[in-house]
């Protein structure tokens, strides 16, 4: 239900309850009360009418209603309820945070009433229902600031509530991206070195195989060789996604068996380790083993047969990787191998550097560490 038929469904029951009130003689004012005419009841009916209008324009609704009363009580009608549409529109005025507007029509109200019982010709009668009226003005303006309070208080807890729902999904997708992104990295790093590897290994034992079967033979095997790896390598990314360790991890300690399989590709390749090496953070050290053999798949499959120089030093800030390579250059563009180089890089908060050099190409990676202890 809408809060206009609300209101005037309130504005309804108050004219048939302060009639009937009224009529019961439900209070009393004083002695010189008059019974209630046709004009007394088109009074109760314009001010019980203001209610319908009390959220619309509840000063304009307060104002005729406080008006109305006054002028119902100067001519000594009977009862005190026809206060009550004027204490409910003091009400909604401080509820709505208009606290000042509904201090100054409960103290007009105040002062006119207490105006009329000074000019009276008699005293109020002790107890008199009209001498109470200051506390149910004071009351009407600090309940409607007390439910103004607690509705902001509310809306606040909603608010804070949605923005936490909010933040958290924007985690929660942020970090989906980035595990999506890893898997990327991984399966293009592992797959793409393991495809590569067996293409130039394909061609030579296509090239051999009427030649020299034994060359073909060795060929042939080391494409099958390759093709393990590649799914050990897939089965490795997979058991992460599913929390399983199955004991094959990227690292620098597999750098030798990538060598190798190089080297079997058609590479010749010279591996060099400088410093005292120890154990890298488990995020350095794989990504310093993916730069490697990224570095590698790039040499098969744009530079021929080249010779290879990696260097691996060790410090106590970091490992530096170095690949250089005397190949020719290729005439490939810039792929998702350089970008996924140095996003490894710049992920574990290194750099990242690659470009020719005069007789082939080189790529150079400093990854960070913190202090061993």
């Amino acid at each position: 239900m809408d809060t206009r038929r609300t209101d005037a469904l309130t504005a309804a029951g108050a004219l048939i309850a302060i009639t009937a009130g009224t009529y019961a003689n439900l209070s009393w004012t004083g002695p010189g009360e008059r019974p209630l005419d046709p004009a007394g009841m088109a009074l109760i009916v314009v001010i019980s009418l203001t209610l319908a209008f009390r959220r619309t324009a509840p000063l304009a609704a307060g104002t005729v209603a406080a008006a109305g009363g006054l002028v119902y009580y100067a001519v000594h009608y009977p009862g005190v309820f026809t206060a009550a549409p004027a204490l409910a529109s003091i009400y909604t005025l401080a509820s709505l945070g208009r606290r000042r507007a509904s201090i100054w029509l409960a103290a007009a109200l105040a002062v006119a009433m207490y105006g009329l019982m000074a000019l009276a010709e008699e005293d109020p009668a002790p107890g008199n229902v009209m001498t109470l009226l200051s506390g149910w003005l004071v009351a009407m303006v600090v309940i409607g600031d007390v439910i103004r309070q607690r509705r902001e208080y509310l809306r606040a807890v909603e608010q804070r509530a949605e923005e936490a729902e909010r933040t958290r999904e924007e985690a929660a997708l942020r970090r989906a991206g980035e595990e999506r992104l890893w898997i990327a990295q991984e399966l293009h790093d592992s797959l793409t070195h393991s495809i590569s590897v067996v293409n130039v290994q394909v061609a030579v034992a296509m090239e051999l195989l009427e030649r020299d079967q034994e060359r073909a033979r060795q060929a042939l095997a080391a494409v099958k060789e390759s093709g393990h790896e590649a799914m050990n390598e897939l089965r490795s990314t997979l058991g992460v996604l599913r929390t399983i360790d199955d004991g094959v991890e990227a690292g620098l300690s597999r750098l030798p068996s990538l060598v190798s399989r190089a080297e079997r590709a058609g590479l010749r390749v010279t591996h060099t380790v400088s410093g005292t090496p120890y154990a890298l953070p488990p995020e350095v050290d794989r990504a310093a083993y993916r730069i490697a053999q990224e570095a590698l798949t790039n040499v098969l499959r744009h530079a021929g047969a080249a010779t290879v120089a990696m260097t691996v030093e060790y410090d106590p800030g970091g490992v530096v990787l170095r690949v250089e390579n005397d190949g020719e250059s290729g005439t490939a563009g810039p792929g998702m191998g350089l970008i996924g180089m140095r996003e490894r890089a710049v992920a574990v908060g290194g750099t990242f550097a690659a470009g020719p050099k005069e007789g082939g190409f080189t790529v150079r990676a400093e990854l960070p560490v913190r202090a061993q202890k």
